[in-house]
């Protein structure tokens, strides 16, 4: 969300914390029909109220806090998660930067989930009230907003089917190339990328034990399909990895 007349992505999966570019944020897919270009920045800084740097393990907002900011993602990782009638921790979504957090929220005014940093992470903070501002007066915005929330519900009608139908190594396989993807979008190596999410977080997120996801990237990296230090991962045979996740 600030102004960098060099673009700073790279395909290392080692630079996982590079800040992306204002032209890869899901702000600025809002910005555009306002005539906003790179060298302008006004407009985001009428409603970027903060911008924050979150340490591993800090929490952005809390269930049933004030709903006062859409956070956009500029570098780091994200997860958010509710809890259950029974006190059980579900992860709800994992948002990597150039992601939006918090859109699901703008009508309760009240935060419905708790998102916690799972690296360094920097955010911008955009405040709802002037957002809505902007949004009243642009029809334009208004359609890109429409479709953002689009995306959002596509993707969860995806994380049903893949929870309802498909087997732990589908679910793995299509996890992992869900990931490529939004990296791609932004820009990030499609092939390389940092996963901060834990074995057990995956697990809780695709409804699988954690060992189940162990012994599932311990069988893909045995086959060649991906190779994987830590949490650097490289996914090396795409094609298969497409072949397992449509079953």
């Amino acid at each position: 969300m600030i102004n960098q007349p060099i673009r700073l992505v790279s395909s290392n999966p080692t630079l996982g914390c590079t800040p992306i570019t204002c032209k890869d944020c899901g702000v600025y897919q809002l910005c555009l029909p306002m005539g906003l270009n790179q060298s302008d920045t006004s407009l985001l800084d009428s409603i970027v109220k903060r911008k924050q740097v979150y340490k591993r393990g800090e929490v952005l907002y809390r269930v049933g806090q004030p709903f006062e900011y859409i956070y956009a993602v500029r570098s780091g990782s994200v997860k958010t998660y509710i809890f259950t009638d029974d006190g059980r921790v579900q992860i709800t979504g994992f948002h990597i930067a150039g992601e939006l957090i918090g859109l699901n929220d703008i009508d309760s005014r009240v935060y419905s989930c708790e998102a916690r940093a799972l690296e360094t992470t920097s955010v911008c903070e955009v405040s709802i009230d002037r957002f809505q501002e902007l949004v009243e007066k642009s029809p334009s915005i208004q359609y890109q907003m429409l479709k953002i929330m689009s995306g959002e519900i596509r993707h969860n009608q995806e994380l049903m089917l893949l929870l309802g139908k498909k087997s732990a190594e589908e679910r793995v396989a299509t996890y992992l190339l869900s990931l490529s993807r939004r990296f791609e979008r932004r820009n990030y190596s499609p092939a390389q990328f940092n996963l901060s999410m834990s074995r057990s977080d995956i697990g809780n997120y695709l409804g699988l034990a954690e060992e189940t996801v162990c012994r599932v990237l311990a069988r893909f990296q045995d086959e060649g399909l991906i190779t994987s230090q830590r949490r650097q991962i490289n996914l090396v045979d795409m094609d298969r990895l497409k072949n397992i996740a449509r079953g």
